[in-house]
């Protein structure tokens, strides 16, 4: 059966892939990204021109939810099937957050219900959404949208940081790179404490002088951590694991290691493969899961960006707001203790391993980091002067803890954890 998305012909594409993009990640619980790939217009011209547009309307809606219910709430009587919900709040969302006229953000939301077989509804939305545009941001007077936005149980999760984090969470994400060795900073870069750049949210990256040459690679700033905090040296033999896209691969490369990288997912591996091509980077790319490869011989050092819920990455993938649930970070424990139990069992005695996740979630972050003593490893906490360019996110154990409420006044990062072991 085809994957794609099945919708009837649209004169605005734009809201339409949003609609179906928002269904699929609504009803049938895909990802954004995904969901996006499947919008499958008839005119593919149509498609190139409307995509940023769609995947920035349907991002919004994503991300601003809990604010964006609460403001549409006010003007029903009661609550309307999902699908007519979804339509409200694409119109709301351009009506409240992204300056849309009124008459255009009405008026083709009111189309899209009767294109995709809601018309009886037609009329409430029009109501609705004309009674929204009158009231304009006072809608939004009083709602404690940084609040709203969150699902109580990662609220809660996210303890004293939890309101820092939701802020950050309310925005686009600026484009981050890491540089290759003697690359230029692209036109328009801001180089960070780290030794990122950072470039405007929505930069197109594919259109950056250097891009086909493997000048730069996209990596958030907080991505680009634990492949640092591994030390990498010249010659040693590194197994970076479950290394799709191949960001922390490339900075593991470039610094004179041997690297082995393993993908377990052939589609992610065809990806990591691309990249490392147009990167230039001498790496053996090896498919298998990493619980069961085994290297020729003992590595000096393991990278274990492990399998995780990716709430470190809201700000960029708002769906991940929508599509986890509370039981999901302990459900993947399991899974990164026995990552984490077959790399160290890949170490030579004194190897290093770090582990890392792009998760604020503490089961898979502290905790995971407590349990790795059954596996022969010892701590080897990160130093002050290793994290001396981001001090505010090392922890009082010396493990490695970002999230995006740090660094506000440079728009933030992702949320990571990262702890160092040796192996006795």
């Amino acid at each position: 059966m085809n994957s794609r998305l099945t919708r009837p012909p649209s004169s605005d594409p734009t809201r339409q892939i949003a609609f179906d993009v928002l269904v699929a990640v609504s009803e049938k619980r895909r990802a954004l990204e995904d969901a996006l790939d499947s919008a499958d217009p008839a005119d593919s011209q149509v498609l190139s021109r409307d995509r940023a547009a769609a995947h920035r309307l349907a991002a919004t809606v994503l991300r601003r939810m809990g604010t964006l219910d609460a403001a549409v709430e006010s003007f029903l009587k009661k609550a309307p099937p999902e699908r007519v919900r979804l339509a409200l709040l694409m119109g709301a969302a351009q009506l409240l957050l992204l300056d849309t006229p009124a008459h255009a953000a009405v008026g083709t939301i009111v189309s899209l219900v009767r294109n995709n077989k809601l018309e009886p509804f037609a009329g409430l939305v029009n109501a609705v959404l004309r009674r929204v545009a009158q009231a304009g941001t006072a809608a939004l007077d009083g709602l404690d949208q940084a609040r709203l936005d969150v699902p109580a149980w990662l609220w809660s999760s996210w303890g004293s940081d939890a309101r820092r984090i939701a802020e950050a969470l309310g925005g686009e994400a600026p484009l981050d790179l890491s540089l290759a060795p003697g690359a230029a900073v692209p036109e328009g870069g801001v180089v960070l404490p780290t030794g990122s750049v950072r470039l405007p949210a929505g930069t197109r990256v594919a259109a950056l002088p250097g891009f086909e040459q493997g000048a730069f690679w996209v990596q958030d700033a907080a991505a680009s951590l634990p492949a640092r905090l591994l030390a990498a040296r010249p010659g040693e033999l590194i197994a970076d694991l479950c290394a799709a896209p191949g960001g922390k691969t490339a900075q593991l490369a470039h610094s004179g290691a041997r690297v082995v990288a393993v993908e377990r997912d052939a589609q992610r591996l065809r990806r990591l493969r691309e990249n490392v091509a147009r990167l230039g980077l001498a790496v053996e790319l090896v498919q298998a899961d990493a619980t069961e490869w085994r290297p020729a011989q003992p590595l000096d050092a393991v990278l274990l960006d492990a399998p995780c819920s990716a709430t470190g990455t809201a700000r960029r993938h708002p769906d991940v707001l929508r599509l986890r649930r509370a039981a999901d970070p302990g459900g993947l424990s399991e899974t990164q203790d026995r990552l984490i139990e077959a790399a160290a069992r890949m170490l030579r005695p004194g190897g290093r391993l770090v582990y890392a996740v792009c998760s604020m979630q503490p089961e898979e972050g502290p905790q995971r980091a407590a349990a790795a003593a059954r596996f022969g490893l010892r701590p080897d906490p990160f130093t002050e002067a290793e994290l001396a360019d981001v001090p505010e996110a090392r922890t009082a154990e010396g493990w490695l803890r970002t999230h995006p409420g740090l660094w506000p006044e440079r728009g933030g990062m992702d949320g990571f954890f990262a702890a160092r072991f040796i192996r006795d």
